[in-house]
């Protein structure tokens, strides 16, 4: 067996993240081959994330990355099973790193496609089986979404200072003056923070699931069935139009300016800018 001294064992560490005793261990696996060893972390890792695959990974962190010419615009989360975890430095290098992978993801959605995903040769999920081998904690890409300008336009991201809710609004302009008026950078930005905390079903009631819509019809009704049928149908129709403004973005209170909703707000910096905007999509993850 090769002698494995601590320069050895310094340089495994510096390179996995791992503990003294796990290096020293895999180094004496490997028979003092460091490449051997990194791989057999790496291995430790997978072992340990298959071995909890049944645990629930709630904790974790909302991160977002653009591109340098704002182009395009990411919004992911990497989970654990702890906060503790999810406040290391370790996990925290990580979920920067997935940002990073999640642009140079050819999909525009689904873990499983960051996990294939590489950067000057190496893949996302190795990295995965590392951070899980340092924490011993299942540890999983959540939600991934990529959203590309094809026009003129500009895509605002907002992730809340504690890392657990963040949101992304795509917003479509007339020409790209318009998009590069500082009215309409704000506005874009005040809406994104608006989704993090109202939390929109859809953009508007168009896109709500006529099986949703069926749904809170039935129980509204059932809520004024003792009413005259005339008044019944006053009272439902009333609940209907509240739901809507509640959960269609486009219908909803401005956090900022309740007397305006968020379509009148954005038309109105549109106005301001001098042409024309709409909110094309959005979309908002949290985790806990």
């Amino acid at each position: 067996m090769a002698d494995i001294s601590a320069a050895m064992v310094m340089e495994l560490r510096k390179m996995s993240g791992q503990g003294m005793m796990d290096c020293k261990k895999a180094l004496q696996e490997a028979d003092g081959d460091v490449e051997q060893a990194m791989d057999l972390l790496r291995k430790k890792g997978l072992a340990t994330l298959a071995k909890r695959a049944g645990r629930a990974a709630c904790e974790g962190l909302v991160v977002n990355k653009s591109s340098d010419d704002g182009k395009t615009s990411v919004l992911a989360t990497l989970c654990c099973e702890t906060d503790f975890v999810a406040k290391s430095d370790a996990f925290v290098a990580t979920a920067q790193a997935l940002t990073d992978f999640a642009l140079a993801c050819t999909a525009d959605e689904g873990a499983e496609n960051i996990l294939a995903t590489a950067i000057d040769g190496r893949k996302f999920s190795d990295m995965l089986a590392e951070i899980v081998s340092k924490t011993g904690e299942k540890t999983e890409v959540g939600d991934y979404t990529k959203y590309k300008l094809e026009g003129p336009g500009l895509i605002s991201t907002y992730v809340h200072f504690n890392h657990k809710v963040g949101t992304m609004v795509q917003i479509e302009t007339g020409d790209d003056a318009t998009a590069d008026a500082e009215a309409i950078k704000q506005t874009a930005c005040d809406i994104a923070m608006h989704v993090t905390a109202t939390k929109p079903l859809t953009l508007d009631k168009d896109q709500i699931d006529p099986a949703t819509i069926e749904r809170e019809k039935a129980i509204f009704a059932e809520q004024a069935k003792n009413k005259p049928a005339e008044i019944a149908d006053k009272i439902v129709e009333g609940k209907m139009k509240k739901f809507f403004a509640e959960n269609c973005l486009l219908r909803q209170a401005f956090v900022k300016d309740d007397s305006k909703t968020v379509e009148q707000v954005l038309a109105n910096a549109a106005k301001e800018a001098g042409g024309q905007a709409k909110i094309r999509r959005f979309v908002r993850f949290e985790l806990g």
